[in-house]
């Protein structure tokens, strides 16, 4: 009950905090991502160590892909190449890119990992208040599209909430309770939805 609680209170803090977020220029957006499609314009590229799947961009929410790129920024997520990445970009720069990413909408395909979906699927309806159904509408634009995500990706990302190399209150309270099982199956679970995440391969 004091875990429910707690993630009801950090949703509702997170939500009040939501500000208006200003349109990207897009073209502007297409120039400054070139460095960006190294690696994330190439699908099933891997990251060296820890490994997996570079996350899918395309059709991400433009507000979250802007957040998450400031936090890279400050170094509430931790990673020396992104970290340096963003550490280079302007406010207006991080903004135009996150609008360009959004607008590359293309049926992502999905795929289960090594975890468990039908019991990911249970484990899951905690996530839906964020995130949506199936990780697929979340609530807010500050909060990413989960459905069609790399499932070992999603894994990372999770245990890194757990470990605290992400630092997010409300994530990091609800990654905590997880074992390496609950992970991998909501991973497999939300990798297996139908969504328009893609890696944008013709930029």
């Amino acid at each position: 009950m004091k875990f429910l609680l707690s993630i009801t209170a950090g949703l509702a803090m997170a939500v009040a905090s939501f500000t208006s977020f200003a349109a990207g220029d897009i073209q502007a957006g297409k120039a400054a991502a070139a460095t960006c499609m190294g690696c994330h314009g190439a699908p099933g590229m891997r990251n060296a160590y820890p490994t997996f799947r570079i996350p899918k961009l395309g059709g991400q929410q433009a507000e979250y892909l802007a957040l998450a790129l400031k936090a890279y920024q400050s170094g509430e997520r931790v990673h020396p190449t992104m970290q340096a990445q963003a550490g280079a970009l302007s406010d207006t720069e991080i903004t135009n890119i996150a609008a360009y990413l959004s607008s590359l909408n293309a049926p992502a395909k999905s795929e289960l990992g090594d975890g468990d979906a039908q019991a990911g699927e249970a484990k899951a309806q905690v996530c839906t208040s964020c995130h949506g159904a199936g990780g697929a509408k979340p609530i807010t634009p500050q909060y990413p599209i989960l459905a069609g995500q790399y499932p070992d990706f999603l894994a990372h990302a999770l245990s890194g909430y757990k470990s605290g190399v992400r630092n997010n209150a409300v994530m990091k309270g609800f990654a905590s309770a997880l074992s390496a099982s609950d992970i991998e199956d909501l991973a497999a679970y939300f990798g297996s939805q139908a969504s328009n995440l893609s890696t944008p391969t013709n930029w």
